[in-house]
């Protein structure tokens, strides 16, 4: 039976958070006053229940724009008390924690993530610092120039045993919380091999076409739209990709036989710079404009997890502009070290901060592409999940 058709049906949930999501979409779905706004309104359209998969998937789907409070007739202080961008902030970081893997480090980052990742990196530092100080002074605050100078510090092939180490953990670890999350949403691995529903996702993740809040904009501080947020999740996006890409240039240069550091204009240096300063404006833009979210809207208790990865990817950036700038003076080693240790937090507490709501965010988009697309054509043949039907999660064909 088609979802538009079933009643809407009452069933426990694991958290309250979960149930006032149910009762909102509920509440939501009676009205659609905010269809054009969003996906999350057109994919709770096509539910009239709401299990616990479905809920994180609605979660993960919304983009926090705001639009939705700003324009709800029954949003505080009216006494439905909508306020779906708070309850769904708050299911999307409950859902990081119920998806960890492995699942004993569920609650590392509940409320002290930027701790736990400063901490880690300074001492990844500290022990590189004190490592290359006992063994010889010179390299540590000696002047070290030319090709091959960074791995005076630390040889490339440990270099490589050590951050290849914590970077394959971290892969595998978002590959098996993916995993879990699209199990829980009740979709069949056949989702993935549909090249439409995939592209899709890729058009809408590349544009952040859901932060523009039905065309207008975001609604952060108050009831002005404004692209700002969009523009600064644009700017850490592309510089996160633009770093990458400096990485694997870099990479393939060292095997060819040409060792960094490189001149200010080889492509590895070229496009770490551009990325580096997008990951400066753009982190420090985000967490300005969750400074001055509207506290209504804000899921205060998890604020610190939100941060720290905001605060990672600023501070990674920083210290690897300094290095390049001071790169030919006596600094250089203490500045590698700082900036070997933030990468090396980085990479290990990706899979369980805010890092992986991209991931489940573009998995949603999945889902609601192929959602939308046999919407608006009823005869494609979609393969459906059951797992409403074994309260599972996902919705019942």
């Amino acid at each position: 039976m088609p979802a538009t058709e079933s009643a809407h049906v009452t069933m426990p949930h694991a958290s309250a958070t979960l149930a006032e999501a149910d009762r909102l979409m509920t509440l939501c779905n009676s009205c659609r006053y905010c269809e054009g706004l969003c996906a999350v309104f057109p994919a709770m359209e096509m539910r009239r229940a709401f299990p616990d998969g479905d809920l994180n998937y609605l979660a993960n789907l919304c983009h926090g724009c705001g639009a939705c409070y700003f324009d709800c007739q029954f949003a505080p202080p009216h006494e439905f008390n909508v306020n779906v961008p708070r309850v769904l902030a708050k299911a999307r970081a409950d859902s990081y924690a119920t998806y960890t893997w492995p699942r004993a480090l569920a609650p590392m980052f509940a409320r002290n993530g930027l701790a736990i990742s400063l901490v880690a990196a300074l001492c990844v530092a500290a022990f590189i610092l004190g490592f290359v100080g006992v063994q010889d002074r010179s390299v540590l605050f000696g002047v070290n120039t030319g090709p091959g100078a960074f791995f005076k510090l630390m040889p490339h092939r440990t270099m490589v045993i050590l951050f290849g180490a914590a970077f394959i953990y971290a892969l595998v670890a978002m590959a098996m919380e993916m995993l879990i999350f699209w199990r829980d949403i009740g979709e069949p691995r056949q989702t993935l091999t549909r090249s439409g529903p995939l592209l899709d996702a890729v058009r809408d993740t590349f544009r952040l076409r859901y932060l523009e809040g039905g065309k207008m904009g975001c609604f952060n501080e108050d009831e002005r739209p404004t692209d700002r947020r969009r523009i600064y999740h644009h700017l850490t996006f592309y510089g996160f990709l633009l770093c990458f890409a400096a990485t694997c240039v870099a990479s393939v240069y060292h095997y060819l036989g040409r060792e960094a550091p490189y001149a200010w204009y080889e492509p590895p240096v070229i496009l770490g710079t551009i990325g580096g300063i997008g990951l400066l404006i753009g982190p420090a833009g985000l967490l300005a404009a969750k400074f001055y979210r509207d506290p209504d809207m804000l899921d205060k208790p998890r604020r610190g997890m939100d941060i720290a990865f905001i605060a990672m990817l600023f501070l990674t950036s920083l210290t690897g502009l300094a290095l390049l700038v001071l790169r030919s003076g006596p600094a250089m080693g203490i500045l590698l070290a700082i900036h070997l240790g933030f990468v090396f937090a980085f990479f290990i507490t990706m899979p369980y901060g805010k890092f992986v709501h991209g991931l489940y965010r573009f998995a949603a988009l999945i889902r609601y592409a192929k959602e939308s697309r046999a919407r608006h054509n009823p005869d494609v043949p979609v393969v459906a999940a059951s797992a409403a039907v074994t309260g599972q999660g996902g919705s019942r064909p």
